[in-house]
């Protein structure tokens, strides 16, 4: 550790940090009782315009503010409600054509007087936009333009000097938050519905149905129940999947010939077997809507490499593969 770190840790960072998360953890205990007490109206009339609106939350800020009011639009956007961010500076050089009528204006000013907020406050005055504003300035312009007021509690920053933003937007990333769970939890918003804003990642290959990764149509290891077994190792080969299924005269599945099947009946000629004579009977299958992480959990179950996936007469529609799930980031 070099002399410059041996007298930061001297002079009490680690308690400095700690008294930052207490002042930050009393601000926060602040916003829970006013949501308790004068907040919970207005929040609850947010709620209800939000969600009445046939537009987007068209959200704006200037400064750490405006930081904090980007990533509440990102996070409106990825639980099913239509949003964006406006810097309020940039409104003043064309942006304002962004917002529509049928928009709502979600606006976020620690003092509620920032003077890039004013084309967008007169914006919405005048074309009758709905305009909320989530600050602490109760007496401030934006407050008194706006139709619905979120006031967030005047707590201690932690920044000792009282000026760098540092308790105030905790609160306000914390209210923006509470908004967008709450419309998410009203609209009844379900683990598939954000799938299909977060298909990367592994939080999307964790919502990935097998459906959507399992191979298909001539991909498929297929024979017909009486094929020889010198075919049915043509067709292994030729697919690389370690398996062939096993169709009966209706076209359901009602076996599995797998490279482990092979190798426990080298004993006996295979040349003169039939893929019934050494099938599994009841291979373990899925159908294409469930989740590839519970398709993992058989594979791993079972200590096999692959599932064929059945539909509801139990015909083949798919395969997954474990080498399919380690693609998509589940294994």
């Amino acid at each position: 550790m070099n002399r410059r770190a041996i007298k930061l840790v001297e002079n009490g960072v680690l308690e400095s940090a700690k008294r930052t998360i207490e002042i930050e953890k009393r601000g926060l205990e602040a916003l829970e009782q006013a949501l308790d007490n004068g907040l919970a109206g207005p929040f609850t009339r947010a709620i209800e315009v939000i969600g009445d609106i046939s537009g987007r939350v068209i959200v704006t800020g200037v400064g750490k503010s405006g930081h904090i009011g980007a990533k509440l639009a990102a996070t409106f956007a990825s639980t099913g409600t239509p949003a964006f961010f406006v810097h309020a500076a940039e409104a003043n050089h064309g942006d304002l054509g962004m917002i529509a009528r049928d928009d709502v204006v979600l606006a976020i000013s620690k003092g509620g007087e920032s003077a890039e907020l004013k084309s967008i406050i007169s914006f919405t005055r005048r074309f009758s936009i709905p305009l909320i504003a989530l600050t602490c300035g109760e007496r401030s312009s934006l407050a008194t333009a706006a139709d619905i007021v979120l006031l967030v509690p005047n707590e201690q920053e932690a920044c000792p000097n009282g000026l760098a933003p540092t308790t105030s937007t905790l609160m306000q990333l914390a209210l923006g938050d509470a908004l967008a769970v709450a419309l998410l939890e009203a609209r009844g918003f379900t683990a598939t519905d954000f799938h299909v804003f977060h298909p990367g990642g592994k939080l999307g290959a964790s919502l990935t149905h097998v459906a959507d990764i399992m191979h298909t149509g001539e991909r498929l290891p297929l024979v017909a129940k009486g094929t020889p077994m010198p075919e049915a190792i043509t067709v292994l080969s030729r697919k690389h999947f370690g398996c062939v299924g096993v169709l009966d005269e209706e076209g359901r599945l009602c076996g599995i010939v797998t490279e482990g099947d092979m190798a426990r009946n080298l004993t006996r000629n295979l040349a003169e077997l039939a893929v019934d004579d050494i099938m599994t009977k009841t291979p373990k299958t899925v159908k294409p809507t469930i989740l590839a992480t519970a398709a993992l959990a058989l594979l791993n179950q079972h200590s096999i490499g692959a599932l064929i996936v059945v539909d509801d007469d139990s015909r083949p529609v798919g395969l997954v593969h474990f080498h399919d799930l380690l693609r998509i980031g589940v294994a």
